[in-house]
């Protein structure tokens, strides 16, 4: 049995500090899912783990082995890592990514053996993929590549599989498979896994155990008892009911509705979100009395869900499936009814990109748009580069960057005091007023 024991570490990006005294201990056989709302330090956390952000201070320890003082190869045949969107751009053959696996285990410049091969194909056959080896990784769907990178992860020989949100972008259906998958490893192979979701309810039915971030210090961790209300409403600013789902026996999260009772403002703001990065905003934007619109967002994304709780009118499209022509004019005609855009800190595919077409369509139109950058745009774009061409477009033409939803609220509350009148967030007061709002908040 091997133990990881993370130990009072403090990580910076350059002078910033991003995670705080952070300390758990877990073990082979564990299933540990990690959760937060953007920013909270998740995947700063997960890279610290695996070799790649050295702390500050503090020590990771993998079998009483600082891992800072191993070499990467050598870490390599420990630790596995399948990173948030992880794609292969060039024609590869299945069985050629999974061998890819093996490099740990090779000396320079050799050439993979007849056991690697057999290792890499007792992966695969694990995962259920062996079948596809001599397919090109390109012609895959969603699901199948997901599963030849885990494949291509225990080809390895891990200990430790970490895993940054393995979910992203797939379907319900594979969702679960990847899932079940995960748990397998855990039960069967006494891996210890470690994954960063975005899903409350998903992690709740699979996870062993659960460490929940915010602002880069851990507010709760141990079973998945730990997703209470008041939990989740002090990390996520969300109002929820927590009951135990009768098939399952696990916490199953409902967001609740708004308080109607709070007076309603003059304003529209149109919200462009997804994956859950725009739950906690939703909720505090409708309890302040705002007529909230959302759009574009897929049936049973963790955000639709929220949206279908408060009531919010949004342009919705079919689970895992791009934004059509129809919906995305259903979405620019929402725009043209608001005084504001907000852009959350989402990922782009190329089956979402119309939203931030969506976005620059309101700015031609004289709307305000404010960006939240709470996570670069260079870690959320799947689009081979075109999502960041697009956000520089949108700067370009005038979008507002902030970098909290702090910040954001207090802006918003600063404009609605000082403005009555429909033009509220018109640009002459919308930019004078962020620059008050962060000098006062220095």
């Amino acid at each position: 049995m091997v133990h990881l024991k993370i130990n009072n570490i403090n990580c910076y990006y350059d002078s910033i500090k991003i995670i705080e005294d952070i300390s758990f201990q877990f073990q082979t056989g564990q299933f540990v899912g990690i959760l937060g709302p953007n920013g909270s330090g998740k995947t700063t956390l997960l890279k610290s783990i695996s070799h790649t952000l050295k702390p500050k201070t503090g020590t990771i320890l993998l079998e009483d082995d600082d891992i800072y003082t191993l070499k990467a190869v050598d870490i390599a045949k420990k630790m596995a890592v399948v990173s948030q969107g992880a794609a292969i751009a060039f024609s590869f053959t299945a069985l050629d990514v999974v061998l890819m696996g093996r490099s740990p285990h090779l000396s320079r410049f050799a050439m993979e053996s007849e056991k690697d091969v057999a290792i890499a194909k007792k992966a695969m056959t694990y995962t259920g993929t062996l079948h596809l080896q001599d397919r090109l990784i390109t012609e895959l769907s969603g699901g199948e590549r997901q599963r030849i990178i885990i494949s291509r992860a225990l080809a390895q020989e891990p200990q430790v599989l970490l895993l940054d949100e393995p979910t992203t972008f797939l379907d319900v259906a594979n969702q679960l498979e990847i899932m079940d998958l995960l748990k397998q490893l855990c039960d069967n192979k006494k891996l210890l896994v470690i994954g960063v979701f975005h899903d409350f309810n998903l992690a709740a039915r699979y996870c062993d155990s659960l460490v929940l971030l915010k602002n880069g210090k851990i507010v709760a961790a141990g079973t998945t008892d730990v997703l209470t209300s008041e939990n989740i409403k002090t990390i996520f600013n969300i109002d929820t009911v927590v009951k135990q789902n009768s098939i399952t026996k696990t916490p199953y999260i409902i967001p609740i509705s708004v308080n109607h009772e709070v007076p309603l403002r003059s304003s529209t703001i149109h919200v462009i979100c997804g994956s859950g990065s725009g739950s906690s905003l939703l909720k505090r934007l409708t309890d302040d009395g705002y007529n909230v619109t959302v759009g574009v967002l897929n049936l049973l994304d963790t955000d639709q869900e929220t949206t279908s709780f408060l009531k919010i009118h949004t342009v919705t499209e079919a689970p895992m499936s791009p934004i059509s022509e129809s919906a995305h004019n259903d979405n620019l005609g929402l725009i043209k009814k608001a005084d504001l855009v907000i852009v959350t800190s989402f990922p782009y595919g190329p089956g979402n990109i119309k939203n931030l077409d969506a976005a620059t369509f309101a700015i031609e139109q004289g709307i305000p748009v404010f960006l939240l950058d709470e996570t670069l745009i260079e870690l959320r774009d799947y689009t081979k580069g075109q999502a960041q061409e697009k956000m520089k477009i949108l700067k370009n033409k005038g979008a507002v960057s902030i970098k909290d939803e702090k910040t954001l609220l207090s802006a918003l509350n600063y404009l609605t005091k000082k403005q009555v009148s429909k033009s509220t967030f018109s640009l002459p007061h919308v930019v004078p007023a962020l620059a008050t709002v962060e000098e006062v908040s220095h």
